[in-house]
């Protein structure tokens, strides 16, 4: 993005302002519209410096925002804390000590919202907070127990009849924080499916199809892993959760979601006997099918420049080709 696009957004906020004709509350909201503006401007993924130049932009309107509301608006104070917590998260390859100003910036808008603002902007915060506090597990620097516990306070509010997609998302972050969670694996993979079929029991595929198929591809991917002395029977539930998925993922439609589904289905399969009855006969079958979706994520990961997918692929294609070719010579 260009400088003088950034220069005239900063200068229209400035100018909003210094208007005569504004209240400070005014002047406070106008700040904080203008810094959401930058933060929901289309991004790309590998646009690093545009995404870096949007994010600075708001997180100067939401400072500005923050230092005119003094100790007079404090909800609004803490809205701005809010948006620059957001802001801080969104910045490309977050490190750890963004992460924790993010962290300070919702624990203190936090109290204040719970006593200033609606149920839906603490939940909101509490959603975000726990997204933080999972990426801050992941370096070590909090509990995930910490993370879970701000998910479910968020669901508190965000009910599947009223709110189906926040809902899907806090059981879906839920899950996969428990299969993050090293300690008690068995235990910990146990509660991420029942996380999974919790929202799934609530949420269709014909009302909300995005949903449906996030939680059912990711219910595979915790079947297929969840530690157990009956590996097979769990590949087959995969098995089933991902065909549930491809109800609703395609590669016309969601052609990235779609390569992911199936390549974690290939997995899947190239795990399963073809003949459960007789699985000393092996798996050459569904190797065979397994490569084909593996062949086909891999040109899709290629076509749209996902190329740590696509080498990650290439690699698992080179093994599979050398097991079915080892046991075709075994024939």
């Amino acid at each position: 993005m260009s400088p003088s696009i950034t220069d005239s957004m900063v200068k229209a906020a400035i100018d909003a302002v210094a208007s005569e004709h504004a209240t400070t509350e005014e002047k406070i909201e106008m700040l904080i519209e203008l810094a959401q503006g930058f933060q929901k401007q289309p991004k790309t993924q590998h646009d690093f410096e545009n995404v870096n130049n949007l994010c600075h932009a708001s997180l100067i309107l939401y400072n500005e925002a923050q230092e005119l509301c003094g100790e007079d608006y404090l909800l609004l104070k803490a809205k701005a804390k809010v948006g620059i917590a957001g802001t801080l998260q969104a910045i490309p390859s977050s490190q750890v000590d963004l992460l924790l100003q993010a962290k300070i910036e919702y624990e203190e808008a936090l109290p204040v919202l719970q006593q200033l603002g609606t149920d839906v902007e603490v939940a909101e915060a509490q959603m975000n907070l726990g997204l933080v506090l999972q990426s801050l597990a992941n370096f070590g620097r909090v509990k995930i127990g910490e993370s879970i516990a701000m998910y479910q306070e968020a669901l508190r509010v965000f009910g599947w009849e009223d709110f189906p997609q926040e809902y899907a998302i806090l059981h879906n972050n839920i899950a996969i924080a428990c299969l993050s969670n090293a300690s008690q694996e068995h235990l910990q993979h146990a509660l991420a499916v029942k996380s999974f079929e919790t929202a799934l029991s609530h949420l269709n595929m014909i009302e909300h199809p995005k949903e449906y198929a996030m939680l059912q591809n990711n219910l595979g991917n915790a079947w297929q892993y969840l530690p157990s002395s009956h590996p097979v029977e769990n590949s087959l539930r995969a098995v089933k959760a991902y065909q549930e998925a491809l109800k609703v993922r395609n590669p016309h439609d969601t052609p990235l979601e779609y390569a992911n589904t199936i390549s974690n289905l290939a997995n899947a399969l190239s795990n399963i006997p073809d003949d459960l009855e007789k699985a000393e006969l092996g798996n050459l079958n569904n190797l065979l099918q397994a490569q084909k979706y593996y062949q086909e994520s891999l040109a899709i990961f290629t076509q749209n420049q996902q190329l740590e997918q696509a080498e990650m692929i290439s690699q698992i294609l080179s093994d599979i080709h050398r097991e079915i070719t080892l046991i075709s010579s075994m024939k």
